[in-house]
């Protein structure tokens, strides 16, 4: 894709908190985060389309996994549960389901981290497994969620593992009018669509069009992986990922946003994207990259006033 607005973070360093180089001690793949690709982009999950076997079996398997990590679960929310139905574009109703896990903060403002975890299923006799679009997001929002298990946050972090993304970001869509917390406390919406398969050592950071002042949190100091401003002014056309991913339902609520994702990719939307294919050592540096951004995020008390007080809106 043609890119018409980005900026080297390094260009920024003055301006943003600094972080621990991670280039020294991230050479060696992640193995946890791995497993969780793996896992959930092998056959037997059928490619996890939403309203089948195979969704049901990832939604098994990251629950298991939200309890393993002590995540709470609202109490509307049974085991996580946030179920949701919806048309699809061919008219037919369509059951899904959201799993929903938070760890309470010291007060009362909201980040949400958030991934989907659906896919595209079997077409055609052959299973789409996407392993990079979708496992590689929900497996780094299961790394996240593992850091601030041990490292009590200072906002409350929900951890939104959304179903149906594929069919219209319709899991995202019936979270933001239903939250299980009011709505005016989600200070913004942290999201990972597609992070381990990139040939260039490219991650991409959305938003920061809209929402300039975001830039302060976006920091990286790991000489391994290009952490780029992008994708995200209105005048590229479709190349403008603003509204492209479950981000979208929270940027129609007016909820400040960024979203972490690469480019298009031979495999994209194909058979073809399986675990073999990842690029393992840059989805280790991203999902590290993205962390460090939620740390960040997460420094500022009175986060969600910040924002109000300081965002300046681009029109």
């Amino acid at each position: 894709m043609k890119i018409l607005y980005i900026i080297p973070l390094a260009l920024m360093l003055s301006c943003c908190s600094s972080v621990k180089n991670q280039g020294s001690d991230t050479t060696k793949p992640d193995a946890q985060l791995l497993k969780d690709v793996e896992i959930l982009s092998s056959d037997a999950y059928q490619g996890r389309k939403t309203g089948t076997k195979g969704a049901e079996m990832a939604r098994a398997y990251i629950r298991e996994r939200f309890q393993k990590l002590g995540l709470k679960s609202y109490p509307q929310h049974v085991n996580y549960a946030q179920d949701f139905d919806f048309t699809s574009r061919n008219g037919q109703k369509v059951n899904g389901t959201n799993l929903i896990g938070y760890i309470p903060g010291k007060g009362t403002n909201v980040i949400v981290v958030s991934a989907h975890y659906d896919h595209l299923g079997v077409v055609k006799d052959e299973v789409f497994n996407g392993a990079d679009d979708n496992a590689s997001g929900t497996a780094g929002l299961l790394k996240i969620a593992a850091y601030f298990a041990k490292n009590k946050p200072n906002n409350t972090i929900i951890f939104a593992s959304f179903d149906a993304e594929e069919m219209g970001l319709q899991g995202a869509k019936a979270f933001v009018a239903n939250p299980p917390v009011p709505v005016n406390t989600i200070a913004i919406n942290l999201n990972m669509d597609m992070i381990s398969h990139s040939d260039k050592n490219e991650l991409y950071v959305c938003g920061t069009f809209k929402y300039p002042d975001l830039k302060k949190y976006i920091v990286n100091n790991n000489p391994n992986i290009k952490v780029l401003l992008g994708h995200d002014d209105p005048k590229l056309g479709h190349d403008d990922w603003t509204n492209q991913s479950d981000q979208g339902a929270f940027n129609a609520k007016n909820i400040p946003f960024l979203y972490f994702g690469v480019e298009d990719h031979k495999d994209y939307h194909k058979a073809t994207d399986e675990y073999s294919s990842i690029t393992k050592v840059f989805f280790s540096h991203a999902a590290n990259a993205v962390l460090e951004v939620v740390k960040n995020v997460d420094k500022q008390t009175g986060l969600q006033q910040s924002l109000k007080d300081k965002m300046i809106m681009k029109n």
